[in-house]
Order: C-alpha cells, then sequence, then structure tokens
C-alpha cells in the first residue's frame, strides 16, 4: 500500500509559474494552489500542510506578511519563499522571520524537488516532537490534579508523575528516530549504502532510548516488589552515553577529572539522576555544564558547573525539596527524585547556586 503524500500548497499570484511549479511537484506530492495570500490563509486554516511554496511580491499582502500570518496558525509548517529579481535581501530578511528556505524565482527543477522534499521530513519531524512535548504535559497536569485530589493515594501519584518526568526526554528522542528511520526505509529502495548506515545509526539510539524508557516503566510496576542489586559501574561512560543518547551529544556538556572511576549502583537509576541535572542545567539557559570526576580512598564526587541563570538561596532550598518549580511545565520533582536515588545508593546531593552567576552540584557516592 502506497503511503500518503506529503500536502504542498503554492501560493504565487503569476499564473504561469503557480501552474509551472504546481505541475513539477505534482509528480511526488499532492499539491494545492492559491492565487493571493488572504486564499493561502483560509486554506491553511482549514488544512494542514507539509509545505508552503510562497512568492514574496504579491498584491494585496506580500510573502513576508504572509509568512507572520501562517505562523501564527501553524508553527511546524515549513515555508519556502520564492524570490525574484531584486527581491533576495527580503527574502534573507524573510529567512530570520521564520522562513525555513528561499529560492530563486524561476526555480530550479531538481533544487525545488529536493528542497521541498526536505522541508517535508522537517515538517513531520517537528510535527511529532510537538505532539510528543503535547501529550506529555497533559499527563503531567492530569497526575497533579490526581495528587491533588486523592490523598491516600499521594505517594502512588507522585510516583506516576516521576515516571512522566523522567520519560519525557528519552520519550522525544525515540519518536523523532524512529521518524526518521521510517523515511529513511522508504527511500532505501534503491539501495543507498551510505542512507542505510544512517539508518543503523538512527536505530541503535531508538534501541539505546527505548531500553532506559522499559527500565523505568519496569521500574514503577515493580516498585514494591524488590531491590535491584548494585554492580559496578564506570560512571564517566554513563554520563557520555546520557549525553549522547539523550541530549544529542550536546557540546554544551563537557568532561573533566578522572576517567576511570568505578561506582556501585543500579546503572538505570543513575542515569535518571545524570540525566535531570543536565536537563535543568540546559533549561537554566546554561552553555557550558562542565562535570569534573574525582575519587579518593572514601569517596567518588561529581561536581556540575553550570553558567545559568541561577537560583538564589532560598529557591534553592525549595527545589531540593520537591513540589516546587519554575518552569511553566514542570513538575518540581527532578532534585528530589536525584536525592532520593543518591540516598538509596549511599550517596548525597549538595547544591549552590547565584542568580545570573549559575549552578554547582555536587554528587557524592561512597568508594567501591
Amino acid at each position: 500500500m502506497a503511503s500518503e503524500r506529503a500536502k504542498v500548497l503554492v501560493v504565487d499570484d503569476e499564473y504561469g509559474p503557480r501552474e509551472s511549479i504546481a505541475f513539477t511537484l505534482g509528480t511526488a506530492f499532492a499539491v494545492d494552489k492559491a492565487e493571493r495570500a488572504l486564499e493561502a490563509l483560509a486554506k491553511i486554516e482549514k488544512q494542514r500542510y507539509a509545505v508552503i511554496v510562497l512568492d514574496i511580491r504579491m498584491p494585496e499582502m506580500d510573502g513576508v506578511t504572509a509568512l507572520r500570518k501562517i505562523r501564527e496558525i501553524d508553527r511546524e509548517v515549513a515555508v519556502i519563499m520564492l524570490t525574484g529579481y531584486g527581491t533576495l535581501h527580503t527574502a534573507q530578511q524573510a529567512m530570520v522571520g521564520g522562513a525555513n528556505q528561499y529560492l530563486r524565482k524561476p526555480p530550479d527543477i531538481v533544487e525545488l524537488l529536493e528542497a521541498v522534499r526536505t522541508q517535508a521530513e522537517g515538517t513531520a519531524l517537528r510535527r511529532r516532537e510537538a505532539e510528543s512535548v503535547r501529550q506529555v504535559q497533559e499527563m503531567n497536569i492530569a497526575l497533579r490534579r490526581e495528587v491533588e485530589a486523592s490523598e491516600p493515594k499521594v505517594w502512588q501519584a507522585n510516583a506516576a508523575v516521576e515516571l512522566v518526568h523522567d520519560l519525557a526526554n528519552p520519550l522525544t528522542v525515540m519518536i523523532g528516530y524512529a521518524g526518521l528511520m521510517g523515511d529513511e526505509a522508504k527511500r532505501l529502495a534503491q539501495v543507498d549504502p551510505k542512507r542505510a548506515e544512517r539508518l543503523q545509526g538512527f536505530a541503535s539510539v531508538v534501541e539505546r532510548a527505548a531500553e532506559y524508557c522499559h527500565h523505568l516503566a519496569e521500574n514503577w510496576r515493580q516498585a514494591t516488589q524488590k531491590t535491584e542489586s548494585f554492580v559496578d559501574i564506570e560512571i564517566v561512560a554513563l554520563i557520555e552515553e546520557v549525553r549522547d543518547v539523550i541530549f544529542f551529544s550536546n557540546a554544551a556538556i563537557r568532561l573533566a577529572g578522572e576517567r576511570k572511576v568505578i561506582v556501585r549502583g543500579v546503572r538505570f537509576e543513575l542515569a535518571r539522576v545524570i540525566q535531570n541535572v543536565f536537563r535543568n542545567a540546559l533549561e537554566a539557559g546554561a552553555k557550558n555544564l562542565v562535570v569534573t570526576v574525582t575519587s579518593s580512598a572514601e569517596r567518588v564526587e561529581l561536581v556540575l558547573v553550570d553558567d545559568g541563570s541561577g537560583m538564589s538561596a532560598e529557591t534553592a532550598k525549595s527545589a531540593l525539596k520537591g513540589g516546587f518549580t519554575t518552569k511553566s511545565h514542570g513538575t518540581g520533582l527532578g532534585l528530589s527524585i536525584c536525592r532520593h536515588i543518591l540516598g538509596a545508593h549511599g550517596g548525597s546531593l549538595a547544591l549552590e547556586s547565584r542568580v545570573g552567576e549559575g549552578t554547582t552540584i555536587r554528587l557524592t557516592f561512597p568508594a567501591k
């Protein structure tokens, strides 16, 4: 069964270019047309498109103004601006205003098809990620209401909120990469070795993120049954894995100090701690997050220093206690989860922060 073709809207007041572009794209996409910007906006209100090909110079409403209105209706759709002679600077301004790409008019056929194909993939990925975030936010809101309304079940509800809190990042990664794998797989009919290699890389990331999510869910299901046994863990390797899998190898996260340090613990529980402190730093606007690992005969210490927005002493105290957050969609449980896990490992968490200067978090573990 053939997959549904991506929907494209071509907006141009000139009959010839509009029909030519629509005809060219019609071989690979489901194409709709509009003669004026207002007509296009009415269509976008009723129909979701993968790509909008938009001329800059049009009567009644120019393309740059139309772009702003399109973004009010649909934040994820890709917009390709068509620029004729003398409008290159305007097209570049449109890129700042939210356009995804611009092409000279009349566009080259091969370049046009490739641009629309690439931008359609980008739109599909953004829509999946936005839907994932929306679902997680709705789940958090529902769970918080349950906590407030059902005191006898407060522990269970809090545990469920913790689970959703920890699953949010890896779940988004899984959905995004799964979508990319699907798109790549459709084009492997021509046996492209490089794309096959990329698909393998995506599959590896999805597999590792899925394993992480599965463990969190299983921990929730068996929370009251038994405690997992501790094993030897190379803590630096675990930090690198969380950075690469959950945070897309974010260059802001850097490692310093010792490289070969062993701690005893539950691998995925310690991964939860690392994930939470990394996410808090990055969401606080940190551009640099340095993790320094040191060890002695008595303990292992991880010191995480970021240059984010920082917190006041009162805010830091509330954050460590739990149930407090400055984020619009936060649960306030992140650092509380970390303290609980570290306590179960015989360790501790300390936090120092100054508004406008960043935050330092110290995680300590007993030496092996």
